[in-house]
């Protein structure tokens, strides 16, 4: 009876059993079965596959070309600049007696607004009407004893010299009586100046000095400031490239319209009109100042409030315009895509001027035409289309 040697090694039965084929056949029989589990059977349980969602038809939004009249507009971001700012001072030194506003009120041109103590003026105005009394009394008296020099010299009774030195003392007096009264007028102004009176119609500003404090003469920082709210201007700028276009306009019968806008540019705050234009360009920005004037009734547009302007240049009659969004661009220009026959197309156009969220197609499209708005990211030229709301367009 055969015995294995219990000398030999693990290693060396395991090569003894490699040489055995049975041992080769059972593996290859393991395997066959494991890629009969995993790979065939699987595959067979599997549904057939559906058709691809991606390559079926794109569902796009369009919208119909529009003719119509389009407006060339010019847009810029501009301040709101009072049409006239005053910085009221006092112009007589004292103590501020009287405040008669509101901050923030409108008030009217010449109306009372604040008082300075009126006493020390009232007293030099007595002065000065007392002193141009005494020398009017002195005239009368000279001018009367002229006369009679002039009788006596006529008779004979006194000298020509005499008579001389009187009618040089009446002009010294007369010239003392003009001094008089230019003293008493400057009074009065100095008394006048403490009457503290709106130089213009518009909207006072907080006060900087408070009842009963003591003000200089034309101090730097003011009593308070107002602003001319009604009407108001706004200030704002356009590049070099549009200035011909803006004095096209300007040169006009009728000033170019000019709208105001919130800074989001979704809220129209006011109407007006170019007014007026910069002599120059300015060289450090490439640009040109314009201004333009707002009656600003309901006072929309507040001083240094930054707006959207758009300025109408002309008028673009009968001029075919589609959805600035719909424009795609390229290596070989701009296009859109228009739908056609249920597919997609791609259709090279010229663009024109832009505003509003609109854009004029000098070239390439006609009126009717279906451009696509939204689906744009898988569309293709010749690609089967579904539109999701044909009320906009009617495809052609």
């Amino acid at each position: 009876m055969f015995r294995p040697d219990d000398s030999a090694t693990p290693l060396s039965r395991f090569r003894s059993l490699l040489r055995r084929p049975a041992v080769w056949l059972l593996a290859l029989a393991v395997l066959a079965a494991g890629l009969w589990y995993f790979v065939l059977r699987s595959s067979a349980a599997a549904p057939p596959p559906g058709p691809n969602p991606w390559r079926g038809p794109v569902p796009v939004r369009v919208e119909a070309v529009q003719q119509e009249d389009f407006t060339v507009q010019a847009q810029a971001i501009g301040t709101v600049t009072p049409m006239n700012a005053v910085t009221v001072r006092s112009r007589v030194p004292g103590q501020l007696a009287r405040v008669l506003f509101r901050e923030g009120e409108q008030v009217r041109r010449g109306q009372l607004l604040a008082e300075i103590d009126p006493a020390p003026y009232r007293v030099r105005l007595a002065q000065a009407q007392g002193q141009q009394q005494q020398n009017l009394a002195q005239l009368k008296v000279a001018e009367s004893e002229l006369a009679r020099y002039r009788q006596l010299f006529e008779q004979d009774a006194v000298a020509r010299q005499q008579l001389d030195r009187q009618e040089a003392l009446v002009q010294q007096l007369r010239g003392t009586l003009q001094s008089d009264q230019a003293q008493v007028d400057d009074a009065a102004l100095q008394l006048s100046y403490t009457r503290i009176e709106a130089p213009i119609s518009g909207r006072v500003g907080m006060r900087r000095v408070d009842e009963g404090n003591l003000v200089a003469e034309n101090d730097a920082n003011g009593l308070f400031t107002i602003l001319q709210t009604q009407p108001v201007t706004v200030v704002f700028s356009v590049p070099e490239p549009q200035v011909a276009a803006v004095r096209a306009a300007h040169a006009g019968a009728v000033p170019p319209p000019v709208q105001a806008w919130d800074r989001e540019g979704r809220r129209l705050l006011a109407r007006g009109r170019l007014d007026t234009l910069d002599n120059q360009i300015d060289l450090a920005t490439g640009t040109l100042r314009l201004k333009a004037r707002f009656d600003n009734a309901d006072d929309a547009l507040f001083p240094n409030q930054f707006v959207n302007v758009r300025l109408d240049l002309r008028t673009l009659p009968g001029a075919l315009t589609i959805p600035a969004e719909a424009v795609q661009h390229g290596s070989r220009g701009s296009y859109v895509y228009v739908v056609a026959d249920g597919k997609a197309q791609v259709r090279p156009i010229v663009p024109g001027p832009a505003g509003d969220g609109r854009m004029v197609a000098t070239e390439g499209l006609a009126a009717g035409d279906a451009v696509v708005l939204e689906g744009l990211d898988r569309l293709e030229d010749g690609r089967a289309v579904t539109i999701i709301d044909p009320a906009p367009a009617a495809a052609r």
